[in-house]
């Protein structure tokens, strides 16, 4: 059996960490190790995780908060170190059965591919789709979940092969940060998978979606909500150093203007206040500036460009038929 290194990040998680324990020691699938990577917490997550006594548990404490991108990469590193074939990142903010690292293990053997997700549901509404794989839209520029918001009635349980899936759960080949490297640590959190997927289909990975395999996710548990300032200000900042770091330059005069339109319609529909407005503007002008401070260099943006130009051409098949 091959080693697992399972991946977690933790931050002020003592409200969600027992229902993740507790799925996850009772696996059936019993080779794999356990990553906590703890980003400062001050809620006694530690002391929780340190109470369940099984020798396959590793804390890696960090001093303070580094986010949920270079915190995963602190524990794939750690993993690869110890020797694990894989690496499954994977929220602790969720539930789920004792089979899941036996179904994605046995996908990631079976099939010719490199990465491994399976279908994604609302903790709250089990019977609700938040991913069943996903895909790069041309549209918008960046990435989109299947299914989204639509009850679970058997469409999306067809085994796949996708371009995306949210980091929530994903059990990865130790080739494919041989291949392509780690976790963009500018983004913190929010659109950090995103970019992943997309640099692991550019360099040729592939993604293959496993419905069999589900989890229950407690959807923002952890960052306040999808309406709260955290989520609101690291969305619409990463998105745009998203597109800035992805996107060829004669496209971002779409791209751009789109995002603010969108923002403008949602200000419009919704019960946001001025001053969430406000700082949405702030945050997006917050993109741009932190893309400059951390833009790649020359040669790199521009292979990454050319090769999204590829990317985009080939997945407005996909977005018609899936979405």
């Amino acid at each position: 059996m091959n080693t697992i290194g399972v991946v977690t990040v933790t931050f002020n998680s003592a409200g969600v960490i027992d229902d993740f324990m507790l799925s996850l020691l009772c696996q059936s699938y019993s080779q794999f190790i356990l990553y906590v990577v703890d980003n400062a917490s001050s809620d006694g997550t530690l002391r929780r995780v340190s109470e369940y006594q099984d020798p396959r548990i590793v804390i890696v404490p960090n001093l303070t908060n580094l986010g949920i991108a270079e915190g995963n990469n602190v524990g794939i590193r750690a993993a690869l170190k110890d020797g694990c074939e894989s690496v499954l990142l994977i929220n602790n903010d969720t539930v789920f059965d004792e089979t899941l690292l036996a179904g994605l293990e046995r996908a990631l053997s079976h099939r010719q591919a490199q990465m491994v997700a399976p279908k994604i549901l609302y903790f709250n509404d089990p019977g609700k789709i938040w991913a069943a794989g996903g895909y790069f839209s041309l549209l918008w520029g960046s990435s989109r979940h299947f299914g989204i918001g639509r009850p679970d009635n058997g469409q999306f349980d067809e085994p796949r092969f996708v371009k995306f899936s949210p980091a929530c759960c994903l059990l990865i080949r130790k080739e494919v940060f041989q291949r392509i490297g780690m976790m963009d640590p500018a983004y913190f959190c929010y659109f950090d998978d995103t970019d992943f997927c997309y640099r692991a289909y550019r360099g040729g990975m592939r993604l293959f979606y496993i419905p069999s395999a589900r989890i229950l996710h407690k959807v923002s548990s952890l960052t306040g909500g999808r309406e709260s300032e955290f989520s609101i200000q690291y969305c619409c900042r990463n998105e745009v150093y998203y597109l800035l770091k992805s996107v060829p330059s004669w496209q971002l005069i779409f791209y751009l203007p789109i995002i603010q339109l969108r923002i403008l319609c949602r200000q419009f529909m919704s019960s946001r206040t001025l001053r969430t407005f406000w700082m949405i503007e702030r945050s997006l002008w917050s993109g741009i500036a932190h893309f400059r401070m951390h833009r790649p260099k020359k040669e790199q943006t521009q292979q990454h460009r050319e090769d999204v130009c590829v990317s985009s051409a080939q997945g407005t098949d996909v977005q018609g038929a899936r979405s």
